[in-house]
């Protein structure tokens, strides 16, 4: 990546009146957003103790790894944040797909003069800790052992990276911040829930100077949420069904927990339900094409009980009584 950012934080902003959190705190901010800036949803809610702690990364340099069951939001959360402070944000998926030259980078062949040559090309780790970027590593407890190592370099606030593909030591800017997601806080998975996590070991855990979890909200919170993106639903008919829509979503997660189910409801699969909900005027008929299609056809039963529960008739009628 070649965009240099010569751009630094210019304003401050108030914690209370950007994010509705009761708190004095400011925070350092750019007067403009750029290309790499995620775009705000003005109807988000904040965790405030989340908000908190990465509001404290942002402002302190501190690397903050956010923990949580998968569809709580984690990413979201962060991207959000950067959105208000127009703090330019990257995210990278370490999936098992990602190798060490994906991020540090790779000879590449290019014209110069009419002539081809061999010439590094930086990956998007040097590039992010040149910069005033916010660096993001989802499922970082996914990482290969190869990548881990590469990432543990760049831990400490004041570490510099050595690139030795091209012998230079790049020094982190003075506005890069580095945040990270997971399900578990390091120590594998016991559960059986999330296959493909990895230990982390104590030296790079400790190099985390905050770690926060974000859990799923609390049913009125998501309704909030809801309501105010579906503004249709805001009646009392409507604030019924969204009120039992997320029963469902609940009783997926806690089946999800207790390893009965392996496909969860996010909050983000309410929304699309109560949307799809609009549009086919059938909420058993939207519940099917939202989520009850991804589901292992073993779980199939499970979930449709979990529907019944909350609604108080069968899918399959709700289904013939459209």
């Amino acid at each position: 990546m070649n965009n240099e950012l010569n751009i630094v934080p210019s304003i401050k902003l108030s914690v209370k009146q950007t994010f509705g959190i009761d708190s004095n705190l400011e925070v350092d901010a750019f007067e403009k957003k750029n290309e790499f800036v995620p775009e705000i949803d003005k109807n988000y809610k904040f965790d405030r103790d989340t908000t908190i702690a990465i509001l404290s990364g942002f402002s302190f340099n501190k690397r903050v790894l956010v923990q949580g069951y998968h569809g709580t939001g984690k990413s979201t959360h962060i991207e959000q944040i950067a959105a208000r402070l127009n703090w330019p944000c990257v995210r990278v998926n370490l999936d098992s797909h990602i190798s060490r030259i994906d991020l540090i980078g790779k000879d590449a062949i290019k014209l110069k003069d009419g002539k081809q040559i061999t010439e590094f090309q930086e990956g998007i780790l040097p590039w992010s800790i040149q910069n005033p970027v916010a660096l993001v590593f989802d499922e970082y407890d996914a990482g290969r052992p190869d990548v881990m190592f590469v990432i543990q370099r760049i831990l400490e606030a004041e570490g510099n990276f050595t690139l030795l593909d091209k012998n230079k030591v790049i020094k982190q800017n003075k506005y890069f911040r580095l945040f990270a997601t997971s399900n578990t806080v390091g120590l594998g998975d016991t559960s059986g829930l999330y296959h493909g996590t990895q230990q982390i070991n104590q030296g790079q855990m400790d190099r985390w100077n905050i770690v926060t979890t974000l859990n799923y909200l609390s049913l009125e919170k998501e309704m909030e949420i809801i309501l105010a993106k579906n503004k249709s639903y805001n009646n009392a008919e409507g604030k019924e069904k969204i009120s039992n829509m997320i029963k469902v979503a609940t009783l997926t997660r806690k089946g999800f927990i207790a390893g009965d189910i392996s496909t969860v409801m996010s909050p983000r699969t309410v929304l699309h339900w109560a949307d799809n909900a609009e549009i086919f005027k059938n909420l058993g008929y939207a519940f099917r094409v939202t989520f009850l299609n991804k589901c292992d056809e073993s779980e199939k039963n499970i979930i449709s009980e979990y529907y019944q529960r909350c609604f108080g008739e069968d899918l399959q009628e709700s289904l013939i009584n459209s």
